[in-house]
């Protein structure tokens, strides 16, 4: 398995999170080429009260979000637009820890009227991009992870969410 879940908050079972997110995860690892037998990735299913918490610790920001993510190494390009350097095995195994809150995403998914489902397995896919170095703090950056989301959600047969 690529992803070692914790569920803290319940309700994410209602959306078997467990498979979506080694679904999602899969298929990113796979779109971009890499081995998906030879990383890891943890992932917190939580609440906005947890995730509020994360985001005061590591970003200073008290206040919930959607998803959080913690890469294990610093592989973003130097340039804007470029893509990000490859994890190296053995080294890179660990790709990182990500944390997302249901309270937030069955909110966004319901003011968007989209399926619950298919807005985490976007949130995960961004959330496994950022792990693997990708951004969208710089335009060109956010043009090429927008791309790299839209291309692997068509693979799951979801719509864009841009």
């Amino acid at each position: 398995m690529l992803i070692d879940t914790i569920i803290e908050d319940a309700r994410w079972q209602s959306i078997d999170f467990s498979a979506l997110a080694e679904t999602a995860a899969q298929r990113t690892l796979a779109h971009l080429c890499l081995d998906t037998n030879a990383f890891e990735i943890a992932i917190l299913a939580c609440d906005d009260a947890r995730i509020a918490d994360l985001n005061t610790q590591f970003r200073d920001k008290p206040t919930p979000t959607n998803v959080l993510s913690w890469p294990s190494q610093e592989r973003a390009s130097d340039e804007d637009g470029g893509v990000p350097h490859t994890p190296a095995l053995p080294m890179d195994a660990e790709l990182g820890d990500i944390a997302i809150s249901y309270d937030t995403c069955e909110r966004e998914s319901r003011d968007a009227g989209k399926a619950m489902s298919d807005h985490v397995t976007h949130l995960v896919i961004h959330g496994v991009l950022h792990l693997l170095g990708y951004d969208h703090i710089r335009d060109l950056d956010a043009t090429l992870m927008e791309e790299t989301e839209v291309l692997i959600l068509g693979t799951l047969g979801i719509d864009t969410p841009y």
